[in-house]
């Protein structure tokens, strides 16, 4: 199969999710996204602001993120929430770090929703894309180098020596030629009074927190149950909600009938909102029991929604070019000039529920124009922007108090649950919580797209690719997502009318055949894999099915069939497939760096038991290299994984053991998708409700981990995700070493006794 690779052909430039939230030139998106593009102001405070916090309350606060107070407090406001990933822990080590004192001594608050908080790339104030400690990283040390430092000129003026004499050490600053001391909280006063400095960050060498193993800060509040999460709020006078909910997406109420649920124990209202019919009581399960007294008659919506069409409409968009996202050499050429002798696959994943542990539920109090909202949301000024709009408020009349989060996984980056509190809250004129049954939460949720990949590709003689092509079909998440996020990125001195207009004019950037989402083709046309001709094609396709981010984005489906596809060519050469990537990862040392240590760790090539057998996958996303080698058993015709091993270079590491947790959160989560979930549509409504038949895996089906960091001196970049695209197919490669049969459906399990 010797193809000669055309010249001449220019590569073009793809673009990046992120690139294209921050420069894109799409028309109204970008004029709109635009608008956030440059530094962040209000994060470090004038020096009268300074001074005049530190007379009236005697406090010292340089900045957004810390305040020291007279008695020795340190107040530090995370503006990343926390929802397992271990932002409590990473961010209080970045600021102790430059601030010398011990993180363990530091109070840890949420930032509510503020502009001062948003994220420097997105251009709002969000939790996601594996990002809270990349973007931190350098705004969180230099905060504390310079309360630090004017700390130490507070010291030296008031003692009247020069402040190279002074040292800070344990939140004190001790002057070394006559053994003064003073403690942080003693000089506030004077310290607002110094100027402002810009002070270099300490190097490597000289770090003490910074790449140690410190206890997770938010462990002993999550044992003894102090941890307020969401589920948990509690204010004077609050009622407790559960909504009855459209049985088919869309449907809207004609009308309903409470019956007997009004005369109920502890329920004070049965009242219809714009997503159902909602239940209040003084008790959540007196509201949850009482829903089905009350009978709702509906109309319209999609009974038209069928997961097999879905499928089968995915099939025709690949059968036929799509978009070029991608485009290197001539691949179309050189597979014309193969006359059909090339190696063609088409992979196919489902919608996926994210099904964090703490179903949604917000708790809202509105009085009249001004509203309270205390809810798990990764998303605090979307929320904020999402109830003013829909309560027609200002939006500095919209408070926000982020909790602690259940996991998010992506699905708290909208705020659909949290508005709809709101509307809860004006309807009955009072504080309410709602909470969301798990039912709820698997049945309308804002799913993992359903995708379909084709790849064809052509190798020469030495068993090496010379062309790719590959086809993806897949909806717009961008479409989906960026109306919802506009509003809150515009400035306030933009009108709401132009807010809204850009909003409806970003999401048809998607439409048609303008700009391709790069959410779609993500780890796809970035593939690291040295192929002269490379053709990376993109088919929108828009189902009508409610659709968000999933842990991983894109990259938890095109990981998928990129590298089980690259296994296939290895298999169909006769070649190893660990050496294969290993040789198309030439120009890719730190993808290259990762897939040896996996590979050398789990012994690879060395004799395995009986039975068992080895499959290995690389995957870059977030900025972080990650390989694994999964080691699995078919028995009875069912696959167990005994053991995995994993491979990552995030950059310099802040804590070793946050990093250890997050690629083991990454692969159970990713192997219990990969093994057994699945969301599917009959007649408009979603099959699966609950974990009965949204399986999680389950403890006795736990592999072994052992996760092997890559030591870096670069920047440290994201752990959240990352780990979850290469399980899959590491585990696919693993059974097809095992039975000789490639599986190219999700989930694994059902595929597999078909």
């Amino acid at each position: 199969m010797t193809k000669t690779a055309p010249k001449g052909k220019k590569r073009r430039r793809w673009i990046t999710r992120r690139r294209f939230l921050t420069v894109s030139a799409a028309g109204g998106g970008a004029l709109a996204l635009g608008f956030v593009v440059g530094p962040v102001v209000g994060r470090y405070r004038r020096q009268s602001a300074i001074r005049a916090t530190a007379e009236a309350t005697g406090a010292f606060q340089p900045n957004a993120w810390l305040v020291v107070h007279p008695d020795g407090r340190i107040v530090f406001t995370l503006d990343r929430v926390e929802m397992g990933q271990g932002t409590m822990t990473s961010h209080p080590m970045l600021i102790a770090e430059e601030l010398e004192v011990d993180p363990r001594t530091i109070e840890v608050e949420f930032a509510v929703a503020d502009r001062r908080y948003t994220h420097p790339e997105f251009g709002l104030q969000i939790t996601g894309g594996s990002s809270s400690v990349r973007t931190s990283w350098d705004q969180l040390r230099h905060a504390g180098a310079v309360a630090r430092e004017m700390l130490r000129r507070a010291a030296a003026d008031d003692w009247g020596v020069p402040v190279e004499e002074c040292a800070a050490t344990d939140g004190t600053v001790v002057h070394a030629p006559t053994g003064r001391s003073r403690t942080y909280g003693s000089l506030t006063r004077l310290a607002a009074e110094q100027p402002i400095p810009d002070p270099p960050l300490k190097p490597a060498e000289e770090h003490t927190l910074i790449g140690t193993a410190l206890d997770r800060l938010d462990a002993p509040m999550k044992v003894d149950g102090s941890a307020v999460f969401g589920i948990d709020v509690t204010i004077p006078g609050l009622l407790n909600a559960a909504v009855i909910r459209p049985p088919v997406q869309g449907a809207a109420v004609v009308s309903f009938d409470a019956g007997e649920a009004e005369g109920r124990p502890g329920v004070t209202a049965v009242v219809e909102i714009p997503t159902g019919v909602a239940v209040v009581a003084e008790r959540y399960w007196q509201a949850r029991t009482a829903l089905d007294d009350v009978r709702v008659e509906w109309s319209g919506g999609r009974p038209d929604l069928d997961t097999q069409a879905m499928t089968e409409q995915l099939r025709r968009l690949t059968a036929v070019p799509g978009k070029t996202v991608r485009d290197d050499g001539d691949a179309e050429a050189v597979l014309a000039a193969a006359a059909g002798d090339y190696l063609e696959a088409a992979y196919d994943l489902p919608h996926l529920a994210h099904a964090p542990m703490e179903p949604q539920n917000c708790t809202a109090h509105v009085e009249g124009d001004r509203c309270e909202i205390w809810a798990p949301t990764q998303v605090p000024g979307v929320a904020q922007a999402a109830v003013a709009d829909a309560l027609d408020i200002p939006r500095e009349n919209v408070v926000v108090h982020t909790t602690f989060l259940g996991g998010g996984f992506g699905r708290r980056l909208v705020a659909d649950f949290v508005v709809e509190a709101a509307h809860l809250s004006r309807r009955i004129a009072g504080p309410v919580k709602v909470i969301w049954s798990r039912e709820d939460d698997m049945c309308h949720s804002m799913y993992r797209p359903q995708v379909r990949h084709l790849l064809r590709a052509v190798l020469d003689e030495d068993g090496t690719p010379v062309a790719w092509h590959h086809r993806v079909a897949a909806p717009s998440l961008l479409e989906a997502i960026v109306p919802q996020w506009l509003p809150a990125m515009a400035p306030d001195a933009v009108p709401d009318v132009m807010t809204r207009g850009l909003s409806r004019v970003a999401g048809g950037v998607f439409r048609g055949d303008w700009v391709a989402d790069p959410t779609s083709t993500e780890g796809a046309s970035d593939t690291p894999y040295a192929i002269e001709n490379l053709r990376v094609e993109l088919a929108r396709h828009d189902p009508g099915v409610p659709i968000g981010f999933w842990r991983s984005v894109g990259h938890s489906h095109t990981a998928f069939a990129v590298e089980s596809f690259i296994d296939e060519l290895a298999t169909a050469a006769g070649r190893d497939p660990f050496e294969l990537r290993r040789e198309l990862l030439r120009d890719a040392p730190r993808n290259r760096g990762v897939l040896e240590a996996a590979a050398e760790h789990a012994g690879w090539g060395s004799p395995l038991p009986p039975g068992r057998f080895r499959g290995i996958a690389q995957h870059f996303s977030f900025e972080t290299y990650v390989a694994e080698v999964a080691e699995v058993s078919v028995e009875a015709g069912r696959i167990r994984v005994h053991r995995v091993v994993c491979a990552v270079d995030c950059g310099r590491v802040i804590n070793p053991d946050i990093v250890h947790a997050q690629m083991e959160s990454g692969i159970v989560f990713g192997l219990a998708a990969a093994l057994k979930q699945r969301i599917s549509y009959v007649d408009g409504h979603v099959e699966q409700s609950n974990f009965h038949d949204f399986e999680m895996l389950r403890m006795n089906e736990m592999p072994e981990v052992e996760v092997v960091i890559v030591p870096s001196t670069e920047e440290p970049t994201g752990v959240g995700e990352p780990g979850v695209p290469p399980i899959a197919p590491a585990v696919a490669n693993a059974l097809a070493a095992a039975t000789g049969r490639r599986i190219r459906t999700l989930p694994i399990e059902p595929a597999l006794s078909a």
